[in-house]
């Protein structure tokens, strides 16, 4: 691994920064904290951390938009009950709902298929390659530029998945300023091993979500199988557990309030780089809307899908992921208009146009960055109404569906280095497993309430926002009329294959000549449309390239003042393998109130109702009555169920190890306070707190609750 001076100097600076636990960090630069961390209660050789094939960290794994990791010698892989919850809900049935009732696998044999693409991606090699990724563009600009920048990345990423046992992929880290080449194993064939049941995986639901006293066993496991030679291979019968290099132990121990605490995972997104332009927008404008969107859209599936119905079980774990973004829209909102996040972000702005004029230098190489992206931000936000209800639009599985089939037999058409990324050859077997997990996850009477709801809404938009293309093949260019679109849209449901699964799969072997003269109404939709969308995004890849210049520049701006002033810098979160670490505490969400940092089973019992989402296993109720803790308090005077840290996380660290400072898996990570929401944006100590589930909680619920001594037994417990 490479790792460059740019990246050390920041480093340096944030290990001489004496704030609070801020920061997620790229395991590479975790030796240069090595004081911080020895301090704070690490216990093992800090370079360990940084090696990716080395223990710890070789046991932390991705799902793909979670974390997860290695808990036996046998492939056994513990995450959040919420990150396995499509791979429950796709299992379920009316006859035999899991997601309500749980599940466990007593020998691998009963293990059950997860759903369509599921993967497990072990990262063993990040390289520095932003040389080569920014070969040949100097005097580039536009579109010219963010092509030269993709045949570049794509071109890598084709180097690094030779052998076809890998998924790489190539990351933009501080805006474009730097781009590491991850190189995964990529693991095909994983199985859904142990689920606890909805009472305990999802207890306090959506109206506990995000919020403090917490009482969730958010846990289940998965087991990864790859082929008899060792290697990863697609589902077989044949296939073998997958024999992981290292695995974590899991403490029955437990913490205590002030302990060390680390989380390895993958964070999905953070923006806390942006410029106060983008801060008003998105607060004020996009955030609003997507609340208000995501809600009706919730609603919409409610109404056309009866509880308890298999069409309500195909959308269970949308609905979960629709009311995970409306509660934290809502957050952020609520915080946004409390806090100071808008006025400090333009004064951070004013001193550093004041520190950057103060030197000639620093004037001619950053004099314009500030302007140059604030034009392009403008050029972004321009069309942001017809983006937004078009993309609601498209979200009918139908049409979705239907575009990707399309595009796929156009690019089909070129050679596969110049195909857009996504249509690739390396990217057939996920759209296979898209067009196949759709049987599962689609509901006609559903689909066409939401799409005709989101039409009403584009055709209201003022002309100029509408696209021709689009009003003429909904007949919306005399204006909306609700019975005739739904006339229109029945007879478009009526007579298409798309909700069949094999026509769907002989679709995607379609050559271009013969999908393009389909006679299914949702093809010629996307045919109609094919050409404006494309000028659409060849304008965003204009834009995009311009970009790729500008906010590296600022970017680099940032990272030199920063430096001056001696503050932390690390990149925003951007799904690669990172590292926060913090103390066990809790915090004081508003004036006079004081949240202590662990709860315990009879605070959960105290909840109870016997109604979703307060309906806690009966026979979990009657343990908790006899305080029957087992070797489980870690000593307390219960089971600790869930407890606070505050640990800097966010989206896609749902399912991280949280670790000791031996490196043994003391809790998972699955949410964070409702103030702490915007950390996305902006970091506040005294509000940053992540929530876990403790491993204590864990190993009582599959011991006592689930009889899951087969799992316990093949797990190293350390008591």
């Amino acid at each position: 691994m490479r790792i460059k001076a740019l990246t050390a100097a920041i480093v340096l600076a944030a290990s001489n920064f004496a704030i609070a636990d801020e920061g997620m960090w790229q395991p590479h630069q975790l030796p240069e904290l090595e004081s911080v961390l020895k301090q704070k209660g690490l216990e093992i050789d800090v370079k360990s951390i940084s090696k990716l094939t080395e223990f710890p960290m070789n046991a932390v794994i991705s799902l793909g938009g979670c974390t997860a990791s290695f808990v036996s010698p046998k492939g056994l892989v513990v995450t959040n009950h919420h990150c396995a919850y499509g791979s429950i809900q796709y299992n379920s049935t009316t006859d035999n709902n899991i997601l309500e009732n749980g599940f466990l696998a007593k020998t691998p044999s009963e293990d059950l298929p997860a759903a369509p693409g599921s993967r497990v991606y072990v990262t063993e090699e990040v390289t520095d390659v932003t040389a080569q990724v920014n070969q040949g563009t100097d005097g580039l600009s536009g579109k010219a530029r963010y092509e030269a920048i993709d045949k570049n990345r794509k071109a890598l990423v084709a180097e690094c998945e030779a052998d076809g046992s890998y998924r790489c992929n190539v990351y933009t880290f501080h805006g474009g300023l730097e781009y590491y080449l991850i190189k995964s194993l990529e693991i095909k064939d994983v199985r859904l091993a142990y689920t606890p049941a909805m009472g305990v995986g999802k207890y306090g639901g959506d109206i506990d979500n995000w919020m403090w006293p917490r009482h969730t066993g958010d846990f289940a496991f998965y087991r990864a199988y790859v082929g008899k030679d060792g290697k990863p291979a697609e589902y077989s019968k044949d296939n073998v557990p997958f024999a992981s290099d290292s695995f974590l132990s899991v403490s029955a121990k437990g913490v205590q309030e002030g302990d060390f605490v680390m989380v390895t995972g993958y964070p999905g997104r953070t923006n806390r780089y942006r410029i106060a332009t983008e801060v008003d927008y998105v607060f004020n404008t996009a955030y609003p809307l997507a609340r208000k969107h995501n809600s009706k859209y919730v609603e919409l599936i409610e109404e056309n899908a009866p509880e308890g119905s298999q069409a309500r079980i195909a959308y269970e774990s949308t609905i979960a992921g629709y009311n995970n973004y409306i509660k934290n829209y809502g957050s952020m909102i609520e915080s946004f208009k409390k806090g100071s996040m808008y006025t400090r972000k333009q004064q951070f702005e004013k001193d550093l146009a004041a520190w950057i004029n103060a030197n000639s230098d620093r004037k001619s190489k950053y004099g314009s960055v500030l302007t140059d992206l604030n034009k392009l931000v403008a050029e972004s936000q321009a069309h942001n109404q017809r983006d937004r209800m078009l993309g609601y639009v498209h979200r009918s599985q139908m049409i979705s569906t239907a575009r990707m089939l399309y595009r796929l037999a156009v690019e089909k058409q070129k050679p596969d280095a110049e195909r857009e990324r996504g249509y690739q050859e390396r990217d057939l077997p996920r759209i296979q497993a898209r067009l196949k997990s759709m049987s599962r996850r689609y509901d006609e009477t559903v689909d066409k309430a939401i799409l005709l709801h989101f039409l009403e809404l584009y055709a209201a938009l003022p002309k100029s926002e509408r696209l021709v293309e689009v009003d003429k093949a909904f007949n919306l260019t005399n204006g909306f009329n609700k019975a005739k679109q739904k006339a229109l849209l029945d007879d478009m449901y009526a007579n298409s294959k798309l909700a069949d699964e094999k026509a769907r799969l002989w679709m995607a072997d379609l050559e271009f000549s013969q999908i393009n003269a389909s006679a299914d109404p949702f093809v010629q939709y996307a045919k109609a449309i094919f050409t404006v969308m494309k000028q659409i995004e060849d304008q965003d890849k204009e834009l995009a390239g311009k970009q790729q210049a500008a906010r590296p520049a600022l970017m680099e701006a940032i990272i030199a003042y920063n430096k001056s002033l001696g503050k932390p810098v690390y990149a925003d979160a951007n799904s690669t393998l990172r590292v926060t670490y913090g103390t066990v505490g809790g915090y004081s969400p508003q004036d006079g109130l004081v949240a202590t940092p662990f709860t315990s089973l009879e605070g959960l019992l105290a909840k109870n109702t016997g109604v979703e989402p307060f309906n806690s296993p009966e026979k979990q109720n009657e343990l908790i009555k006899q305080k029957l803790y087992g070797a489980y308090t870690g000593g307390m005077n219960t089971v600790p169920v869930n407890f606070l840290s505050n640990v800097d996380t966010t989206g896609g660290n749902s399912g991280s190890p949280t670790l000791n400072g031996k490196a043994e898996l003391v809790g998972l990570l699955f949410d964070g306070v409702y103030e702490s929401i915007i950390g996305d944006w902006d970091y506040d100590a005294n509000l940053n707190r992540s929530i876990h589930v403790d491993s204590r909680y864990m190993l009582w619920v599959m011991d006592k609750v689930d009889n899951a001594q087969n799992l316990l037994k093949e797990m190293k417990i350390v008591k």
